[in-house]
């Protein structure tokens, strides 16, 4: 596809801490659809899905907090996805915490009923409300995807799981929950951490990821990007950093490996919190990986 449609989603909702309401507007600002325009692209931004005021809001239950509201906005996520899909763009969405990634994923599986996921993260996202310390949607979103948790995070979109766990494979996990732990051993999902990142070299991990999450290279794949999955060294401004992640130039081979594969169905980069950022290096890193995941070459 030549054609992008770009979209935010202005939510914090996911997580205890606030800022990454603001995410979308911080990649904005890194001249994201100028770099986009250079690489040959028609850019279309849609906007931002609306989005709560959280004062305004009540939690709900502790266990899975703001998860009706969370649904809401995931919703229209679907819905503006899915749009960008059916005009035969591809979709970039903005975030925002990784609860988004119910709707987007919610829209693209509805669409490419074999797509696959490569879930770029410091974190597994894996738990449900029985395992989750904190109750924090933003922990539990891959879990839903594949049908476990709280049943109105695993019901956007009106179906159900939206992808089977075979299908997708995390890159740079270094911080599990118990709970989660025991649930990605049994899940079938692929797990690389970065004791195989440091052992293999990113190269041969994301191929092997993409090989799990294309079915060897038969299916589209959706790539979530947390920016957490970088060190903050590099990425100081996201909603849990977490020591010891991908290199900046490791970040970037892996991008460039998603767009070597010729694969790529939608993408969407997650938690840039310009809060805790310096100098919105965060955004123009965010800007840049997505470059790198669309075609963008040294040579």
């Amino acid at each position: 596809m030549k054609r992008v449609g770009l979209l935010g989603v202005p939510l914090d909702l996911g997580s205890n801490r606030r800022g990454t309401d603001m995410g979308p507007s911080a990649i904005r600002y890194a001249q994201l659809q100028s770099e986009l325009a250079a690489l040959g692209y028609e850019v279309a931004d849609y906007g931002n899905v609306s989005f709560p005021v959280a004062e305004r809001l009540s939690e709900g239950h502790a266990s899975a907090r703001y998860a009706e509201a969370i649904v809401r906005v995931c919703e229209e996520v679907d819905r503006e996805v899915g749009a960008i899909l059916d005009e035969g763009a591809l979709p970039v969405v903005l975030g925002g915490d990784h609860s988004l990634s119910l709707g987007t994923v919610a829209a693209v599986a509805g669409r490419y009923p074999d797509v696959g996921v490569l879930w770029v993260d410091a974190h597994g996202d894996f738990n449900t409300p029985e395992t989750s310390p904190s109750g924090n949607v933003h922990g539990m979103v891959l879990a839903a995807l594949v049908g476990l948790g709280h049943p109105a995070l695993v019901g956007v979109g009106g179906f159900a799981p939206k992808l089977p766990a075979e299908r997708c494979a995390l890159v740079g996990v270094r911080e599990l929950d118990p709970g989660e732990r025991e649930a990605l051993r049994a899940s079938g999902a692929a797990v690389f951490t970065m004791k195989e990142v440091d052992r293999y070299g990113v190269a041969e991990v994301v191929q092997r990821a993409l090989a799990v999450a294309t079915s060897g290279g038969r299916s589209p794949v959706h790539v979530s990007l947390d920016l957490d999955a970088v060190d903050p060294a590099h990425a100081p401004g996201v909603g849990t950093p977490s020591p010891g992640g991908l290199s900046y130039r490791e970040a970037h081979l892996a991008m460039e490996l998603v767009a070597d594969s010729g694969l790529l169905a939608s993408f969407e980069a997650v938690e840039v919190n310009p809060i805790l950022d310096v100098h919105n290096v965060t955004g123009r890193l965010a800007v840049g990986l997505i470059a790198s995941a669309l075609g963008k070459r040294i040579l």
